[in-house]
């Protein structure tokens, strides 16, 4: 954080005026200053002063100098401000919640010492300190003060925590005590904390740590144990002051310490875990910061000063601009203030814990804030200042956010839902859900206040998409789950979170009730809905009815009304509720009926008797006996039985009135009995409404309790529950009791329940008048039962036979059949099992007694399950039956029987649609059989799109042509196509394809025409199908891809046609992706389409398009219209001027007259112009005059010589201009040489100075020097002087004037301005005249005028007379004067040497040497060389050198001295060697010598380089310039031997170069002899020489020649290397180079880098594909072939011993036996020496009898002598 200075609140003084304290309100919305004059100012949140106040001393009789201000704090309510003072005193101050308001005493705190310092740290309590050392708390509420804790020392400072629950008291012995008022969980100690080394007047208190400072002007930071865990040190900066003051930021990040001039900035660090100083703020002048105090929003804090100032900075990390509507100030790492632009109001967001805000969003129309930290989210509601801060770990940015609700924010993320209320810090709830629709979620916040329920949160949300739970937000318990058959696609609860509505896809509106967790359809096709805000009425749409429900508790009771639009909205304000509907272009509202919404309300808030008396105004309707329901049941519920007594009556149900009315009664008179209530708590009121409830128990519990059993036997008896009123008579053991038995059995008898008697009796235990009565009742089943259950009875022939006949003749064949096999006649029970279709029992009957009849008895039960839709079932037992009937038949009749019951089974599965199971048996059938079921499963499994399953169907039952078939339909071209191609040929296939696929274009189903056509690669098919039906979209997706270099055609064609057609918004598609606009804008102008023209310019042309369419547009429209036009566009103004421009002034006119008449003369002066231009001078002048430019008509005429016209212009409309009307008239008058005209018409306009100026033009001089004369007799003498001056410029013109002038000043004696003229008298044409004018200067400068004059003359006129080539007068001239230098200097120029050699030496001896030398460079510079030879050899040397006369130089040099002539033959070499003949360089040597100069050395270094890196030099051509090297630096190394010129490595240097020639020239030389294989010795023996030679170069030659002679290894071995060089040389280094082949060898490693490429491109493309080919046959080793030595066979070391042998002259390789010594040092091999020899012979064999092979050797002048020494033995 850093300061930023802002503003001043309040200027300081010139001396002493200390502010003592300053406050910030909690709302940031005041701030207070109390200056030294104990005066109280506010200011408001911008700094502008407000209002002021004095405070008061505690006794007026002592003044009000008497006390000091020590401290001052708002009010949380930002109401009230405490002041803390001297006199020993606190008083509060109301100061109102506006400005201006009367400030009061209202509280005031009398002290037994000074108020030192003082806190208000939260509501009613003020904290403040004494000088007694105590620390108090003074309550606001009750008035009085109490003692904290005492100490014995002065508390100097005071502070809080964050949070407001601690405080910090510093003290003058530097002890520093804590206090807490709610520790909020920390467990940190209290009391004394720490003692400070000084009085801590700086002190702050952090969440992370407890800062003080004072005058040791050190800055110490204490743990939270009061531990020092960090110190600055400013003790040794002399700059800095003790530290007064210290305030710590509102979200406990930054501390500020004041000090003197300077404000220092702590910031807390979380990643180290201290503080970390900031830039220090330093003003200059500002002296001791006496205050602090700290914006409550952190953005701004306040210093004052010791001189009464008080300086606000801004204190903000940063501040950005959201969408223009909000500013976001970051005041802190975890504080951030959101401001509204346009309303001002402020929100600040900040983390609880301390984290650091990232990014924050305004989301949700401009209304929610959203932020992160690392480890918790923030929400906030911007109108409702309601902020939230919830643990959240990070998710990636990955949330999305739901505003829909006000009151809940709705997070998903990751497949969880997560509800943040506004407002709270914790997780209202978190659900698992994969719906993140608002539509699907619905939450109730507190919406509607019910009795009993304090908070009501509840949640609806979807668990899958057929499923809704519903939870209880409070409890976090799950209230419902609701499961449905079709998808939902809109929920919502009631405001009170017991009802839900929501829709599915089938258009269906259901409503749940979650107490009662009953779901009910209540509209179907429903397009609408919603709840009624405040209510819990519903309004939906169907179709064309608008449906009302207003008493959802009875869904059925719906109010309609007919619409012809669909809703779009529902408005329910002042009273009145409206639905929207939208017809056409019209809303139209429906009012709903507001008493019937409010008797909802009433029923809600519990105001029955208002729902009553409001019903009762209504007529009788469904919707109004729906609420009397709903009335009655709630009234009942709470009791008021008086009101259910009226809805009864009203519903027309007497019955429950009339008892009800019984109920009241007595509950009327038990009241009046106990004198208080309301009755309803009487047992028989409680047990008439439990048994109006239909809860006999709990009635008969009632009067059982008050021991009223005849109450409660009355009440059995009246309703006719004889069991209940037994049961109570025998618990109570009533006397009555047999007799209730005895006339409850003859009740039933009476009233004919012989199936109740029969129970009686057979309770009492008579069974057989048990069964009897059960006979009668018509109940044998019942009979039957009790008779299997009772042994004596089954022996009983007659019973049984009664209740077997009863049972059979009643149908019940199963029960019979149970009897039948209970008394043991299997056969009849069969038989009765058969007809009851037990065939259950009948089959486990059969198994054990009749097992012949099993597979019958299956395949019966198999047909009645068909038969009863059990189709599952059946298919098992048809199985079952095939099988037992294979078992059980014989082989003929068991396969019919089989067949057939396998048949059954196939159709039961098919019609059960168990598909697989089919299959599977289908699969153990004949394909006879399964065919025709394979092709229906097929057809089943294809509509289920399970076409692999139904492919392999079709194949099975034969039907290939029926699967491509359902591949075609199924648009899967793909497979048919493959399965079409594996049965058909490809001819069939396109015609198929072809054919169905116009078929499909017939249909209308072109998408599959098209992909049929794609498929059998016709796609100009498809195209032509989508041109004819017009379908372009899909016509240009086809040609973009089939046939994209068409694509701008076809869109510019069917931009055409769409055009033609009159379909211009699709053409303008076309004629954009064409990227021709132009033709858009056109035809939208052709059409009158100006605001699409406009629209298509303005984004698709260039800048000013859419400005040339709007001006075209405004033209076309003309008049107010356009101008209109023109100003929505801002284009008016460059309208205009482009209507003037282009020459449209009508138009321009009227824009102009329309709307800007100031333009108006620019467009008339353009006008007029125009006309000017067009030659209408008459109609232009009136345009001018329009314009008031009468100036420019009189110039118009004037430049058309109508000087009548523009003299009567000028005169009417701009006298002024007359005289450039006559200047004008002169000007052409003098263009036609009427002078004495011109001149009268200059001076009639009084300008005689242009007439002087004309004439001056004219070269009439003499008349302007007259005029000048008579009118300008000022200017006359300057005029003179001009004309003077012209005379000279013009020559002969003006000569004779100045002759006449300068002889007529001679005359006169006036010998110097005569000398002037004659010097002025210039004529190129006249050079006697001019020269005799000089001479004439000359004379009369030396006769008449002085010394220094005449030298003056001579030398301006000799030059002259040089120029013109009169250098013996000019000579002359200077020799009177006694100028010896310059008079030889004039016979110099005119190369008149004898002259000038005459007067040096008859003048002035030491001037001939001058003389010698000009003479020698006049010779020079005229390249006269052999005229120079004779007078200095060496410079005619290098005159020939310079002048690159080469050949005549070193004949001439070679007549001088041996080092004059190499000095030459060196420059020579030099420049030969700049141009690139460096082998005429090398000739030049090989002729001259070579000397051993040091400054040659260089030379013979480049030739030697230049050569070596020559192409073309590795041939048998090449060999006389190798032997003209060698033999050059022969000479050399002999030459410095003998001189001892150069040092020993130059010596080594030049012999390693000799060798290299001797090798390459001996190469060149056995290259002429055909001996390949010594050659390639020599090149690999080069090779040891790569730090000389171009490595890349070496290795290339090398590796070839071992490739040429079939040492394919050694080849191999180079060949890499050389390709290894040449990448190097590519990458700029040799770093990547592997030298491990060349270890043990003397070829070396370290080289330079070649700067290029010494092998073309072609020939490294081949060695690159020989090497790779060589390596792709892995037949060679890469290896080099070694010798005895274990040595590389070329190498002269040996690798083990380190032995240097010594080279073949011939082949370089080391000569390690049979070695020809030819003279000391120099061996060559015996072999190699006897074979080079005899080719030699052989070759000069040829020489003598020419031959091809001796005629080369020949060229090449080879001499054995030359290149090899004799042997000097045998």
């Amino acid at each position: 954080m850093q300061l930023r200075h802002v503003r001043t609140l309040l200027a300081p003084q010139d001396g002493t005026a200390r502010v003592t304290c300053m406050a910030w309100s909690a709302s940031s919305a005041r701030f207070a200053v109390c200056t030294a004059e104990r005066v109280v100012l506010l200011y408001d949140e911008q700094g502008e002063r407000r209002d002021k106040f004095s405070t008061k001393p505690a006794d007026a009789k002592y003044g009000r100098k008497s006390y000091v201000v020590k401290g001052m704090a708002f009010s949380p309510d930002s109401t009230k401000l405490a002041v803390g003072q001297t006199d020993n005193i606190v008083y509060v101050y109301r100061i109102g919640e506006e400005w201006g308001d009367k400030k009061v005493i209202c509280n005031k705190f009398i002290q037994t010492s000074a108020v030192t310092c003082l806190l208000w740290p939260a509501e009613n309590v003020i904290v403040f300190g004494l000088a007694e050392g105590k620390v108090r708390l003074a309550n606001t509420k009750n008035n009085k003060s109490s003692t904290i804790y005492v100490t014995d020392s002065y508390v100097v400072s005071l502070t809080s925590n964050v949070s407001g629950k601690g405080i910090l008291s510093g003290h003058a012995d530097g002890t520093i005590v804590r206090f807490f008022f709610d520790d909020e969980g920390s467990g940190e100690s209290q009391g004394k904390f720490a003692v400070h080394p000084c009085p801590p007047y700086a002190l702050a208190w952090a969440p992370n740590s407890i800062v003080a400072a004072g005058c040791d002007k050190k800055i110490v930071a204490y743990g939270k144990e009061g531990s020092v865990i960090q110190t600055l040190d400013y003790s040794r900066d002399s700059s800095e002051k003790e530290f007064t003051t210290a305030a710590t930021s509102p979200s406990g990040q930054s501390i500020v310490i004041g000090s003197y001039d300077r404000l220092r900035v702590l910031n807390w660090s979380p990643r180290r875990g201290a503080w970390e100083e900031g830039k220090p703020k330093e003003i200059a002048h500002l002296y001791t910061i006496t205050a602090l105090a700290w914006k409550r929003d952190g953005s701004r804090i306040c210093a004052g000063t010791l001189c009464g100032g008080v300086e606000q900075f801004d204190c903000c990390l940063r501040k950005t601009i959201y969408k223009n509507k909000f500013e976001i100030t970051y005041v802190g790492p975890s504080q951030v203030i959101v401001k509204n632009l346009s309303t001002g109001t402020r929100v600040v967001l900040k983390s609880q814990y301390g984290y650091e805000i990232d990014e924050v969003k305004i989301l949700g129309k401009d209304r929610y804030l959203v932020a992160h930290t690392s480890d918790t989210l923030l929400l906030g509601d911007i109108s409702s200042n309601k902020l939230s801060e919830v643990a959240w770990q990070g998710s990636g940015g990955n949330e999305k956010f739901f505003f829909d609700n006000e009151n809940v924010c709705m997070i998903f993320n990751a497949g969880e839902l997560t509800l943040v209320e506004y407002g709270s810090n914790d997780i209202l709830g978190s659900v698992r859900t994969e719906f993140m629709n608002p539509h699907l979620v619905s939450v109730r916040i507190n919406e509607r206040q019910q009795r009993g329920v304090d908070e009501n949160k509840r949640l609806a949300y979807l668990v899958d998409i057929k499923t809704i739970a519903t939870v209880d937000l409070v409890g976090g318990y799950n209230t419902g789950t609701i499961s449905h058959d079709s998808k939902i696609d809109w929920l919502e609860l009631n405001e009170t979170g017991h009802k839900l509505l929501f829709r599915d896809k089938k258009m269906r509106l259901q409503l749940y009730d979650i107490g009662s967790s009953t779901k009910s359809t209540i509209l179907s096709y429903c397009s609408y809905v919603q709840w009624v805000p405040g209510s819990d009425v519903v309004v939906a749409q169907n179709r064309n009815s608008l449906c009302i429900w207003y008493n959802i508790d009875a869904p059925e009771r719906v109010t309609m009304f007919p619409l012809k639009g669909d809703i779009v909205g529902l408005e329910r304000s002042d009273g009145k509720t409206e639905v929207l509907v939208s017809e056409g272009v019209s809303t139209v509202s429906y009012t709903l009926d507001e008493g019937l919404i409010e008797f909802g309300t009433a029923i809600d808030d519990g105001d029955y008797h208002r729902a009553t008396a409001f019903l009762e105004t209504l007529e009788m309707s469904t919707e109004t006996e729906a609420m009397w329901r709903t009335l009655s049941r709630l009234a009942l519920e709470a009791r008021q039985l008086h009101i259910a007594e009226r809805c009864f009556a009203a519903l027309g149900n007497m019955a429950k009135a009339r008892f009800l009315h019984e109920t009241n009664a007595i509950a009327d008179q038990a009241a009046q009995e106990h004198q208080g209530g309301d009755g309803s708590d009487h047992y028989l009121v409680r047990a008439r409404l439990a048994m109006l409830d239909k809860n006999y128990k709990l009635a008969e519990m009632i009067f059982l309790e008050q021991n009223a059993t005849e109450e409660a036997m009355e009440m059995y008896q009246e309703l006719h529950m004889w069991d209940e009123c037994i049961v109570v008579a025998k618990a109570k053991g009533h006397p009555m009791l047999e007799k209730l038995r005895r006339g409850y059995y003859q009740w039933l008898l009476d009233t004919q329940q012989e199936e109740k008697a029969g129970e009686v009796q057979e309770e009492q235990g008579d069974y057989v008048a048990a069964i009897s009565l059960y006979l009668r009742a018509g109940l044998p089943a019942r009979a039957a039962r009790l008779a299997m259950g009772r042994d004596e009875l089954l022996t009983s022939a007659d019973v049984i036979d009664r209740i077997s006949v009863a049972l059979v003749r009643g149908e019940l064949y199963e029960q019979a059949g149970d009897l039948f096999e209970k008394v043991g006649n299997p056969r009849k029970a069969l038989e009765c099992y058969s007809k009851g279709s037990a065939f259950l029992k009948a089959v486990e009957l059969a198994r054990l007694a009749f097992p012949a009849e099993v597979v019958k008895l299956e395949e019966a039960w198999g047909d009645h399950l068909v038969q009863q839709k059990q189709l599952d079932a059946a298919i098992n037992h048809y199985i079952e039956a095939s099988v037992a009937g294979g078992d059980a038949c014989c082989l003929a009749l068991k396969t019919a029987f089989g067949a057939r019951c396998s048949v059954k089974a196939i159709e039961a599965a098919l019609e059960a649609r168990q598909w697989k199971k089919a299959v599977y048996i289908l699969d153990l059938q004949d394909k006879q059989t399964a065919a025709k079921y394979y092709l229906k499963i097929a057809q089943h499994y294809a509509a289920l799109q399970e076409y692999q399953v139904a492919e392999e169907l079709y194949i099975k039952g034969g039907q290939t042509k029926d699967a491509v078939d359902m591949y075609t339909q199924a648009g899967l071209w793909e497979q048919a196509h493959k399965l079409a191609v594996k049965c058909m040929s490809q001819e069939d296939v396109s015609v198929l394809y072809i054919t169905q696929a116009q078929e499909m274009e017939r249909q209308g189903k072109y998408k599959e025409a098209e992909r049929l056509y794609i498929t059998v690669n016709e796609p100009d098919m498809a195209i032509t199908m989508y041109k004819k039906c017009k379908m372009y979209d899909r016509m240009v997706s086809l040609v973009a891809k089939y046939h994209k270099d068409l694509l701008g055609d076809t869109h510019l064609h069917l931009g055409k046609e769409l055009e033609a057609e009159g379909r211009l918004q699709e053409a303008e598609y076309h004629y954009l992706e064409a990227k021709d606009w132009k033709t858009t804008v056109n035809m939208y102008r052709v059409h009158d389409m100006w605001e699409d023209a406009y629209r298509v310019a303005k984004a698709h042309g260039g800048a000013n398009s859419h400005k040339h369419v709007a001006y075209l547009w405004a033209k076309s429209l003309g008049g107010e219209a356009a101008v209109k036009l023109l100003s929505k566009f801002g284009l008016l103004e460059m309208a205009i001027d482009h209507a003037t421009d282009s020459g449209v002034f009508e138009f321009a006119f009227e824009l102009a007259r329309l709307s800007m008449k100031q333009k108006m003369p620019d467009i008339h002066l353009k006008y007029a112009m125009f006309l000017e231009d067009e030659g209408k001078f008459e109609e232009a002048e009136g345009e001018f005059i329009k314009a008031g430019k009468p100036k420019e008509a009189v110039l118009m005429f004037v430049h058309n010589q109508d000087w009548d016209a523009a003299q009567r212009v000028a005169e009417a409309h701009d006298p002024d201009s007359v005289a450039d009307v006559l200047v004008g008239q002169a000007q052409f008058a003098f263009e036609q040489r009427e002078f004495q005209k011109a001149e009268a018409f200059l001076l009639r306009a009084q300008r005689p100075e242009l007439a002087i100026k004309y004439y001056k033009e004219a070269g009439m001089w003499s008349e302007a020097l007259r005029i000048c004369k008579e009118y300008v007799p000022g200017r006359l003498g300057e005029l003179q002087e001009e004309c003077a001056r012209e005379a000279g410029k013009k020559g002969s013109s003006g000569s004779e004037g100045l002759l006449e002038q300068a002889r007529e000043w001679e005359q006169a004696g006036e010998y110097a301005r005569a000398v002037d003229c004659y010097l002025k008298v210039q004529d190129a044409s006249n050079s006697v005249l001019v020269e005799k004018c000089l001479l004439k200067a000359a004379e009369l400068a030396v006769k008449f005028l002085g010394q220094s004059r005449s030298v003056e003359v001579t030398r301006t006129v000799a030059p002259q007379l040089v120029a013109m080539k009169k250098y013996s007068m000019a000579a002359e001239l200077y020799l009177n004067l006694d100028l010896i230098r310059e008079a030889i200097d004039a016979l110099i120029e005119g190369e008149e040497w004898s002259k000038a050699k005459h007067i040096a030496k008859e003048f002035d001896p030491r001037s001939e040497e001058y003389v010698d030398q000009r003479y020698k460079e006049y010779l020079k510079k005229q390249g006269k060389v052999d005229s120079l030879v004779g007078i200095d050899v060496m410079a005619a040397l290098d005159t020939y050198a310079k002048q690159e006369q080469w050949e005549k130089c070193l004949e001439v040099a070679a007549k001088q001295s041996y080092p004059v002539l190499h000095k030459y033959i060196a420059l020579y070499a030099t420049h030969l060697i700049c141009e690139g003949s460096w082998d005429k360089a090398l000739r030049l040597y090989v002729e001259h010598g070579a000397p051993a100069n040091p400054q040659n050395f260089n030379i013979y270094k480049r030739l030697f380089v230049e050569m070596v890196n020559a192409p073309g030099m590795n041939c048998a051509e090449a060999y006389s310039s190798w032997a003209g090297l060698r033999d050059m630096l022969l000479s050399l190394c002999e030459a410095l031997l003998k001189s001892g010129e150069g040092s020993a490595p130059v010596q080594e240097e030049f012999e390693r170069m000799l060798l290299v020639s001797h090798y390459c020239a001996t190469r060149a030389a056995v290259q002429g002899l055909q001996l390949d294989m010594v050659a390639a010795q020599l090149s690999i023996s080069l090779l040891r020489h790569t730090d000389l030679l171009p490595a890349d170069k070496a290795f290339y030659e090398a590796g070839m020649a071992a490739k040429a002679v079939g040492w394919e290894n050694m080849a191999f071995v180079f060949l890499n290397r050389f390709l290894d060089l040449s990448d190097a040389i590519e990458e700029g280094n040799l770093d990547s180079l592997d030298h491990s082949d060349f270890q043990r060898t003397d070829i070396p490693c370290e080289v330079p880098l070649p700067a290029h490429q010494h092998v073309p491109e072609e020939q490294r493309e081949e060695v690159r594909d020989w090497v790779l080919t060589v390596s792709m046959d892995q037949r060679l080793e890469q290896v080099l072939p070694q010798d005895e030595r274990s040595t590389f066979e070329a190498s002269l070391v040996a690798a083990g011993t380190g032995v240097r042998s010594l080279p073949c002259l011939l082949t370089g390789y080391p000569v390690l036996r049979n070695k020809l010594e030819l003279r000391p040092g120099r061996e060559v091999k015996r072999e190699v020496w006897y074979k080079f020899m005899k080719a030699v012979k052989s070759c000069l064999t040829g020489i003598d009898r020419p031959s091809p092979r001796g005629a080369p050797f020949q060229s090449q002048g080879i001499s054995l002598s030359a290149d090899i020494p004799q042997p000097c033995g045998p």
